[in-house]
């Protein structure tokens, strides 16, 4: 099949899936069912796309996607502090580090076939249902109480804030937190680069 083709053919699933996710979500729930399927649009079709995507930019911009629609499901779950760690650690500074990694290692023109991307796909969608099963399973023995009985949701992003700077606290796992992402990101760039002799056209035997 034509290259072309398979991209076209990939986005328009890829885009009817993501309407009939937030639709139905909108339909079902209302406002919360259209956040829900909006994110888990962004979290599927981000994953997806970075598995299709052959060039390092898009597939970047889809893994952001992704990361920033799991930061939506937390916060809908009522879990902000989550939701920023998300941001900052996984967008901030785990992307930062795949991106140069990746933007420093030789392509691999073979890497984007119908084999490896549909092994991916089966395999992705296969762990999720193991998942979703051991969840079923594991929740019905648990009692499922009323909304109006649910205690009230608290936050504690303010607290985790000064903790994190306060001298006592959390302060020098934090730098040191930093610091390894620092020292991983030179470390990929000096694994990663080329030497000189890489440009070389090698001599015939």
């Amino acid at each position: 099949m034509d290259p072309k083709l398979q991209q076209s053919v990939f986005y328009a699933v890829l885009a009817l899936a993501v309407v009939a996710a937030i639709g139905g979500g909108l339909i079902t729930h209302g406002a919360e069912g259209l956040a829900f399927g909006l994110f888990a649009s962004f979290t599927l079709g981000g994953s997806l796309m970075c598995i299709w995507e052959r060039s390092v930019v898009r597939s970047a911009f889809s893994l952001m996607a992704t990361f920033m629609g799991v930061a939506g499901l937390f916060v809908l779950l009522g879990h902000d502090f989550l939701a920023m760690a998300q941001v900052l650690i996984y967008v901030g500074g785990i992307l930062a580090l795949l991106l140069f990694g990746v933007m420093l290692t030789p392509p691999d023109l073979t890497e984007r076939k119908l084999t490896r991307v549909g092994g991916a796909i089966v395999f992705v969608f296969g762990g999720a249902g193991l998942v979703w099963n051991h969840v079923q399973s594991a929740t019905r023995s648990l009692a499922v109480l009323p909304p109006e009985e649910l205690a009230e949701a608290t936050t504690q992003d303010r607290a985790i804030g000064l903790a994190f700077l306060h001298p006592e606290q959390y302060v020098v796992a934090f730098e040191l937190a930093a610091f390894l992402l620092t020292v991983a990101l030179v470390a990929a760039v000096y694994i990663a680069r080329r030497r000189t002799e890489d440009f070389e056209p090698e001599e015939a035997a």
